[in-house]
């Protein structure tokens, strides 16, 4: 039988646990669980990491990748330590993001090649882990290069300044059978803004212009992302190519196959009226049957290179007969070339009697000895000397001859 006394105080005990359990902000304790009166307390779980994921694009095993897009590595659950890809012995270059999960290539990847990607990583508990993956690349082909030109007869100077009417020009080494794919592939930013559009000179040379001339000052960067593009025909671009140059001051000159003179206009405002001859006009054949004419072709012609001398031939169109009247061999001084076909504004002493009066050229535009050098020293590459009132017009391939359409036909 159970005294008074003990009874009490077994009622006291219990009082006195649910005193204590009430203390606080009266919340279960989140690790502890209900439990009788004198139940000891269990103890409390430890806390579990998180599951490590390591994953690597392209993926592993991969083959025929596309080098131009860049390599990832990243990792949930833990941390990157060091991340390393390469091929035959040639690491490539990469970035970790700040917060050490992720790692993107900085460097483009080869044709035909094996990457194998090691990185050293630590787990959520602090264990280091080594993760390796390989994959391999495509190999095309054939690959084309990019050459940024200024004109057929000249590379594009990175940096340099060119005239307002200057195109962008890209030179593909190989055919194009895809040129939707070779225009995704071009990007050309400027600075004031503007819009534009390709126009394919030929199977491996497509040009960019705007709608109007360049204002002035703008600067113009050309980003080819060919590494990677397939452009037809098992042709890919073997990498990536950049450049940029700057507009000058707006340059036009005007020359005027009716007046017989050659204004020039700077930045609106014409600062020399120079008296020129133009081509006398007229056909003939060469020896080979082929027609020759002496016009100075009429329309926007651009500034191709410039030359302190040149020797210009009627040899170089078949005319080799010294009787001929149409024969001519000498050296001339203080050539602007504006057509691949021999246009030139050049000095032309021997026949100053008749400059502002006719035209007596074989199609070149002959000024004075002095207003030839002004033009050689002060015209740029990419400037626009435009040709009136002649009846033969200049073909879009003969020079720089984009302007000769309208945009809408560009």
């Amino acid at each position: 039988m159970i005294s008074r006394r003990k009874a009490l105080t077994g009622v006291a005990g219990v009082a006195a646990g649910a005193t204590l359990a009430a203390c606080g902000d009266g919340k279960q304790p989140q690790d502890t669980a209900w439990r009788k009166a004198g139940e000891p307390m269990s103890p409390s779980p430890s806390p579990s990491a998180p599951p490590l994921t390591f994953t690597v694009t392209p993926a592993a095993d991969s083959t025929n990748v596309l080098p131009g897009n860049p390599v990832v590595v990243a990792v949930t659950g833990g941390t990157l330590q060091t991340v390393s890809v390469a091929a035959g012995g040639k690491a490539v270059a990469g970035a970790m993001d700040a917060d050490n999960r992720t790692w993107r290539s900085t460097d483009a990847l080869g044709y035909g090649l094996t990457y194998t990607v090691t990185a050293a990583v630590t787990d959520g508990t602090g264990t280091a882990v080594q993760k390796t993956s390989s994959f391999t690349t495509l190999k095309p082909a054939s690959t084309a290069s990019i050459t940024f030109q200024a004109n057929a007869m000249q590379v594009l100077k990175t940096g340099a300044t060119y005239g307002v009417g200057q195109p962008v020009c890209v030179r593909f080494s190989k055919q194009v059978g895809d040129k939707a794919a070779a225009e995704k592939a071009i990007v050309v930013q400027a600075s004031p803004s503007v819009d534009g559009k390709f126009f394919w000179l030929d199977k491996q040379t497509v040009h960019w212009r705007p709608a109007q001339y360049w204002a002035k000052g703008t600067t113009v960067k050309v980003t080819v992302n060919a590494l990677g593009v397939d452009l037809g025909g098992g042709v890919f671009g073997a990498a990536n190519a950049s450049t940029n140059f700057t507009i000058g001051r707006s340059l036009i000159a005007y020359a005027d196959n009716n007046t017989h003179y050659t204004q020039v206009f700077v930045d609106g405002q014409m600062v020399r009226n120079m008296a020129s001859s133009l081509g006398k006009g007229g056909y003939t054949k060469a020896a080979d049957g082929t027609q020759i004419h002496f016009w100075t072709q009429d329309g926007v012609h651009v500034v191709l290179e410039k030359d302190k001398q040149v020797t210009m031939t009627s040899s170089s169109y078949g005319i080799t007969n010294k009787s001929d009247p149409n024969y001519y061999d000498e050296v001339v001084e203080l050539c602007t070339r504006i057509s691949y076909s021999g246009e030139y504004l050049h000095s032309a002493p021997w026949n100053m009697a008749d400059h502002g009066k006719r035209n007596t050229s074989h199609g070149c535009i002959n000024l004075s000895p002095e207003d030839a050098q002004w033009v050689y020293d002060n015209f740029l590459l990419g400037d626009v000397v435009i040709v009136k009132n002649s009846p033969k017009p200049l073909p879009v391939w003969d020079g720089l001859g984009d302007w000769q359409l309208s945009y809408d036909q560009y």
